[in-house]
């Protein structure tokens, strides 16, 4: 059975050899395609958050675990706030960052290569002042004239947007005795009693503002002229605090506040990989798409309350939903068969020229085992063609020899069935030799003389 199996119609293993090189070059031609043309996206980004304790620094945290799900770590970088973490974006130190509204300009982040991957959430102005006993409440910003008013860490969007608000209202740089602490150090000394009030920007979700809304003794500021401030500042809208809406069963607040807000933004660098935009939108959307203390189902995340222009993917998610192959696959499955497009190209351009190079490579390989004997065999006959007169018969003998010893040979060759009529030629075209040189033996023998003859 073994020996019937040797002989089949087809040799895959020269058809292979045959093939090796044009593989070899089409895989190598795919693989610069699919590296150079549209890299892989990174194992690692940078995103730069906030302080402690802030609604920055906890959102961090959720899109590190929302990413670190689909094998991508997300390295947080704490810091001041807004303005740090755009300073850090323009400088290239970090890939992606929350950026509240208001901080920049179209022109200025398309010069800066600045994208936004949509807005997540309100992030309202919240003023919170110590009461003192036998004084009236503040109700206008006015009133803050002489007092020690916390207005963020340098670099935090609460300070540059509090200035803003205050210039509204006449109030003058140095009128209000200004402190930079960061937010946890600034609510130490708020509670102390060393400073009157502190300023945030931040979601209701942040520990420091949930502590401070139920902290005796501390007072929210009701923007009440809110709707006038949100037509001259544009990137802020009026939004209101419900009562209740902290503690129901202690009616905390006791009464509705209005508030101003600007909006949280997710910017990143233009050069960000677009699947990591992708898998960033995604989780925007899992984090933030909830109803919540100031914004309804699905409100957010959003391609609107934006000044940055809006990233073409993340456009086409909140325009479309999730990418077609990402809402069946993994994340780095998805990516590559949405990459493999590229190898498609290449590969249509290699394939079909190159597939006529393999089968006469495939049949010169099977062919070349039989036509190499021939040189063996033109070698015999020309030596049988120059031998001399003397040494003719040693040669047709020698010959004969090498005759025998190449039909051995030529008898161990394998050869697929389909190319056995040149193998049986070349046995046939043996024997025709053979027969030749037996021949000019027999001519070249000495005839008996007579006298032989005759005994």
């Amino acid at each position: 059975m073994s020996k019937i199996l040797k002989f089949t119609q087809f040799s895959v293993r020269d058809l292979f050899v045959a093939a090796a090189p044009t593989i070899a070059l089409i895989a190598g031609v795919c693989l610069l395609a699919y590296w150079l043309v549209d890299p892989a996206p990174p194992r690692t980004v940078r995103l730069a958050t906030g302080q402690e304790n802030s609604a920055y620094a906890e959102f961090g945290k959720k899109y590190a675990a929302a990413l670190a799900k689909h094998g991508v770590k997300v390295t947080l970088v704490p810091s001041a706030g807004s303005g740090e973490n755009l300073k850090r974006l323009k400088a290239g130190e970090v890939d992606i960052a929350f950026v509240q509204s208001g901080s920049t300009n179209e022109e200025a982040a398309e010069r800066e290569g600045l994208t936004s991957l949509g807005s997540l959430f309100v992030e309202p102005l919240w003023l919170f002042l110590r009461e003192t006993k036998g004084k009236p409440p503040i109700t206008q910003l006015t009133q803050l004239r002489g007092l020690k008013i916390n207005f963020g860490a340098k670099g935090a969007g609460s300070s540059r947007l509090f200035r803003q608000v205050l210039e509204l209202n006449g109030v003058e740089k140095g009128e209000v005795e200004h402190f930079s602490l960061a937010n946890t150090p600034a609510t130490v000394e708020l509670l102390e009693g060393r400073i009157d009030g502190l300023v945030f920007t931040s979601a209701p979700e942040a520990p420091l503002i949930q502590m401070l809304l139920q902290t005796p003794g501390i007072k929210l500021f009701n923007f009440n002229q809110a709707e006038a401030y949100a037509r001259k500042l544009p990137f802020l809208t009026h939004v209101v605090l419900p009562q209740g809406i902290v503690d129901l069963g202690r009616d905390i607040p006791a009464e509705d506040y209005k508030l101003i807000a600007p909006t949280a933004t997710l910017v990143a660098r233009d050069d960000l990989h677009p699947a990591l935009v992708d898998l960033f939108v995604q989780a925007a959307a899992n984090i933030h798409s909830g109803a919540g203390w100031f914004s309804q189902q699905g409100q957010f995340p959003s391609a609107k309350y934006t000044e940055i222009p809006v990233d073409a993917e993340a456009a086409k998610y909140y325009k479309s939903g999730p990418p077609l192959l990402q809402r069946y696959m993994t994340f780095w499955l998805a990516n590559f068969f949405d990459r493999m497009w590229v190898v498609v190209v290449a590969l249509g351009a290699l394939i079909l020229p190159l597939s006529k190079v393999v089968p006469p490579l495939y049949v010169w390989r099977i062919r070349s085992r039989v036509y190499r004997w021939y040189g063996q065999l033109r070698a015999v006959e020309q030596a049988v063609e120059e031998a001399s007169d003397d040494t003719r018969m040693q040669v047709y003998e020698a010959q004969l020899v090498r005759l025998n010893e190449i039909e051995d040979l030529v008898n161990q060759v394998s050869i697929p069935l389909s190319f056995a009529d040149g193998l049986y030629g070349l046995r046939s075209h043996i024997q025709f030799v053979r027969k030749r040189i037996q021949f000019l033996m027999g001519e070249s023998a000495p005839a008996p003389d007579d006298e032989a003859v005759a005994v």
